[in-house]
């Protein structure tokens, strides 16, 4: 399987090497010799993006930008040591991104209260800050150009309060990080591809992604290119299979009784009974054992988040107006 795949405008999915074979791609943008990366996949990510720019006829030097579309670390964390080994570029994040790449120990922290410090050192390796001097504002609206191809920046919350999609107006197309969801090639069914909202612990809000979505549907995109697993098409489509998704994964959280441990159970089995049903829905071909492993770590990570946005949600509701 090659890990450099070409998809048009100038516009290639490097498989980043996390975890497994297309889990989470890096994104290079090719225009006039010049080079624009976004998102990073991890720290043992990076020794695969210099290969691949000589694979593309490009130097480091030639890199412009590297633009993250959040500051999770399968999709920021290799973000410092890459920055060292492109003396040209500039980093593009959030706002509320900016002081942890400059700083990362408590993104650290953060990421390793949800997965333990040991597996998220396997995970994502030793972090390293940014000089704040090369860290442009990702605000709402900002244009970047790479030559003569813009690129504008969406402050897009929902799944983290730090994210933004970046759109290329070359392609007529959105680098949606996590925004629009996963969408694993195992489960294209004839070249159609399905997506799941992703609800990650700990900023998931369901009325602010269901607004980021609309908000790009506005833009009529011809393509989305997920983190997960890159480029997908039939937007509309899928927009409304994430609309449909994300109330369905409220109505799961809702529904869960009690606390801590015995609603996550709760709350994580029905998630697998809504992958059955879509599953059924989609016509995935994956026999259940193989379906629940691809989706494993997901499924967990949505219940903790959906549990995390149950709890904040009681609150707001229990404060008098």
């Amino acid at each position: 399987m090659d890990d450099l795949i070409a998809h048009p405008d100038g516009i290639h999915a490097l498989d980043s090497g996390y975890e497994r074979p297309q889990l989470a791609a890096i994104h290079l943008v090719v225009e006039e010799g010049r080079v624009a990366i976004v998102d990073t996949g991890t720290t043992a990510s990076v020794p695969r993006v210099l290969p691949a720019l000589a694979r593309l006829g490009v130097a480091p030097e030639a890199v412009a930008w590297v633009m993250l579309t959040h500051i999770h670390l399968d999709h920021a964390g290799g973000a410092g040591s890459l920055m060292c080994a492109l003396p040209a570029a500039k980093l593009l994040v959030h706002p509320r991104g900016i002081r942890h790449m400059v700083d990362p120990s408590k993104l650290w922290e953060g990421t390793a209260a949800v997965y333990g410090p040991e597996r998220a050192f396997a995970l994502y390796g030793r972090l390293v800050g940014v000089d704040p001097d090369r860290i442009v504002p990702a605000t709402d609206g900002l244009e970047v150009r790479l030559g003569e191809r813009v690129f504008r920046v969406l402050d897009t919350p929902g799944h983290a309060l730090h994210h933004v999609c970046i759109w290329d107006d070359r392609a007529r197309a959105f680098f949606t990080g996590d925004t629009f969801g996963l969408s694993y090639r195992e489960l294209d069914v004839g070249g159609r591809p399905s997506v799941l909202p992703t609800t990650t612990p700990t900023q998931f809000d369901p009325a602010a992604m269901h607004a980021s979505i609309d908000r790009m549907l506005d833009y009529m995109p011809s393509a989305m290119y997920l983190t997960h697993f890159s480029r997908v098409t039939e937007v509309e489509r899928l927009a409304a299979d994430m609309h449909r998704l994300i109330d369905t994964m409220v109505a799961v959280a809702r529904a869960a009784r009690g606390d801590g441990v015995a609603r996550h159970i709760e709350i994580l089995a029905g998630l697998e009974e809504l992958v059955r049903e879509e599953a059924e829905r989609q016509g995935w071909t994956l026999p259940e054992a193989e379906l629940f492993e691809l989706l494993r770590n997901d499924l967990d990570l949505n219940a903790q988040g959906l549990g995390v946005w149950l709890d904040r949600a009681r609150v707001s509701e229990a404060v008098p107006t």
